[in-house]
């Protein structure tokens, strides 16, 4: 936890830095600041800390022309002799109000406040939502292509694809069996529909499954030659311009 003490009165500074790293070791004092230029000045520059303790009355004026002109994300635990600033400072985003001489009961209760309000509400959730966007990221990528053959409607895992070329205007898609399949879609619609993370654009022909690739082979140019699992029916060599791409994508 990252904290910022605005205090003018040096022993009572000090006194509060050590009162903090006795209640909790995982407590970092970043910036002792002691009035309302100087903190002005430090947090309009936008450090990040997780909680202020500020006094109410500082060496060129009272804390609250801070606010007037910057602006506090983090919650503020007001540290004063006088009781009768209360109502304005819960105006402001306050956690809690202490009274000097600060008691160390009432610190680490205000402490405790700020981790159950700060940090134990998200229950993961910064992890939960990284999750969740990965898996709407992975759930937009067709699974299943629509195919004919005859007059019936069938569909082709696109995961049971080994690679899909092209031929002239015609796109077809090779499965790991070896069994071609006419496709309405052509390439370019392909590499839009299909997981980049499963499927890379080698050229202008040809699109593959990294499961299909056996061996990558340095070509002439600075280009690349794949053999694949199953005979290809298209060029295999990587187009110039698309190896670097391929190579991060491989690695």
């Amino acid at each position: 936890m990252k904290v910022v003490i605005i205090e003018d009165e040096t022993p009572a500074a000090n006194r509060l830095t050590r009162m903090l790293e006795k209640i909790d070791e995982s407590i970092e004092v970043i910036k002792r600041l002691d009035s309302v230029e100087s903190s002005v000045k430090y947090l309009s520059a936008g450090p990040g800390c997780d909680l202020i303790f500020m006094d109410v009355q500082l060496a060129d004026g009272l804390c609250w022309d801070i606010f007037q002109q910057a602006r506090l994300a983090p919650p503020i635990v007001f540290t004063t002799a006088f009781d009768h600033y209360t109502l304005k400072a819960f105006k402001v985003n306050s956690l809690d109000y202490l009274l000097k001489p600060i008691d160390e009961q009432e610190l680490q209760q205000a402490v405790e406040k700020y981790k159950q309000l700060y940090l134990r509400q998200d229950n993961g959730l910064p992890e939960k939502i990284e999750r969740l966007l990965q898996e709407l990221g992975a759930t937009r990528y067709k699974e299943r292509l629509l195919i004919k053959r005859g007059q019936q409607l069938h569909y082709l895992k696109t995961a049971a694809t080994a690679y899909y070329y092209a031929d002239g205007k015609l796109c077809y898609a090779i499965d790991f069996n070896g069994n071609s399949y006419l496709l309405d879609n052509n390439l370019n619609q392909l590499e839009e529909l299909l997981s980049p993370q499963q499927f890379f654009r080698v050229n202008r022909q040809l699109l593959v499954n990294i499961e299909s690739i056996k061996k990558v082979h340095t070509w002439l140019g600075g280009r690349l030659k794949l053999e694949l699992s199953l005979p290809a029916q298209a060029d295999t060599i990587v187009s110039r311009e698309r190896v670097s791409g391929f190579k991060d994508w491989l690695g």
